[in-house]
């Protein structure tokens, strides 16, 4: 990808800037989200109450936070959550859900986060590394939700099964994919669209399917991250 290429679908340091005039005349849409962004914004320091985020985070429509009160939500510096069906054109089908469900359940993620619409759901651990991206509705979980055994269901519906899920720095999760309980997925690694993970992913490596199994290993570069 060339720089002029890449230049033009970065986001602008600065809304007062050159670049942020050349977007808002190419892609008007652009304008118009940032707009809505920043009139949002009392409205999202209210929806974030609660949980602990760093600085430089951008909301595209506001999240559904659903966090139980002796549980922890933290989300590091740069996170970028597009909510809002006009803020993507892969269209969320809801807005970003973070949920802690359980007394102690800790949901950490770390700096560069970008995700759009899809949910986060965590009963016992989620822990997610730096410049993770998220595709449209993708969905990590860590519970089963409810007991796979139907007695176990008719007495006590919701005593799921838990296990925590760890995704390393780096990784990118392709669009309406599933993360299931129990599941690692080493840095640098790539999920296709599309595909349930219910197994762990070695580092670098690209999984596509259901189940999902290494189809193919990520290009590295040594001297940059990967880059939105």
């Amino acid at each position: 990808m060339t720089d002029q290429t890449q230049s033009s679908v970065d986001i602008p340091e600065s809304l007062l800037s050159t670049e942020t005039l050349r977007q808002a005349q190419a892609m008007p849409w652009k304008a118009s989200n940032e707009i809505r962004r920043l009139l949002i914004l009392p409205l999202a320091y209210w929806r974030l109450r609660g949980i602990e985020v760093g600085a430089g985070w951008r909301l595209y429509g506001l999240p559904i936070i659903q966090r139980h009160r002796q549980s922890r939500i933290r989300i590091g510096r740069g996170a970028n959550l597009r909510s809002s069906p006009r803020s993507n054109p892969l269209g969320p089908n809801h807005p970003v859900i973070l949920s802690t469900r359980r007394p102690g359940a800790q949901l950490t993620i770390g700096d560069d986060f970008g995700m759009t619409g899809g949910s986060l759901v965590c009963d016992e651990r989620i822990s997610i590394g730096d410049r993770v991206w998220l595709g449209a509705n993708a969905v990590i979980i860590d519970t089963d939700f409810h007991p796979l055994d139907p007695q176990m269901r008719r007495v006590s519906p919701l005593d799921a099964a838990t296990a925590p899920v760890e995704i390393a720095d780096d990784v990118f999760i392709g669009m309406t994919a599933l993360i299931l309980k129990g599941v690692h997925i080493g840095a640098g690694a790539v999920v296709g669209a599309g595909s349930v993970v219910s197994r762990d992913v070695p580092p670098g490596a690209i999984v596509a399917g259901n189940p999902a199994q290494v189809v193919g290993e990520a290009a590295v570069s040594p001297d940059r991250p990967n880059h939105k």
